[in-house]
């Protein structure tokens, strides 16, 4: 523990920082484009239910490491070149928008459909329902799920290892082979994506008391 603590400790900080980059870019990057393809799956027009349908059944059965492989190593042959940590959050993004969609969407029908009905009486579209009444209120009741995929996304980050990126659990397996340390800098590893996650599950916990729709 003194050795890494110690000796090891701006490799530690930095690993544990680039996985928060990871999670937290990949996470609101994924929220992003999920919400549109959420709207893209409940729109009325028929082509963008199928684009959302195709995108989402195709992201959410591709596992990450494979897609990561594919965007490190395939897109430089496409002319396309953005770099590993680019690359990583590319590949984050795509398969958690998929995901940020599904959770989305079944907030989206959750909603109460008299409302909407109401708000089409009132002469509003569906671009100004959805962004107006439809989204915010999903959100509300997606809050406890979209927690679950800030930590899956979370825990996702460690495949970078795969392509080299220096995160925690890359971090730990090189001091590990510097020092031979056995089990325990993948423990101190585990114990840090822990309270990472038990702390993301808190902050969830919190907002979902205060923003709780009332039924």
């Amino acid at each position: 523990m003194d050795v890494i603590f110690g000796q090891y400790a701006s490799e530690l900080i930095a690993g544990v920082l680039l996985t928060l980059q990871f999670t937290l870019i990949g996470f609101v990057g994924g929220f992003a484009v999920g919400t549109v393809l959420a709207i893209f799956r409940v729109s009325p027009i028929a082509p963008l239910r199928i684009a959302g349908t195709i995108y989402v059944e195709f992201f959410r059965n591709v596992p990450l490491v494979a897609l990561l492989l594919l965007v490190v190593y395939g897109l430089p042959y496409a002319g396309v070149n953005l770099g590993y940590f680019w690359s990583v959050i590319l590949a984050i993004v795509c398969v958690g928008a998929a995901f940020a969609c599904e959770t989305l969407r079944t907030g989206i029908n959750a909603v109460d459909k008299g409302q909407v009905e109401a708000a089409r009486a009132l002469g509003l579209g569906f671009l100004g329902i959805a962004r107006n009444l439809v989204v915010p209120q999903a959100l509300r009741t997606v809050i406890g799920p979209m927690v679950t995929l800030f930590i899956g996304i979370l825990l996702s980050s460690s495949l970078a290892a795969v392509v080299g990126m220096r995160e925690l659990t890359a971090t730990m397996a090189y001091v590990n082979n510097r020092e031979a340390l056995g089990l325990t800098p993948f423990m101190v590893a585990g114990a840090i994506y822990i309270i990472l996650s038990l702390s993301a599950a808190g902050v969830g916990a919190t907002l979902e008391k205060r923003l709780r729709v009332l039924r």
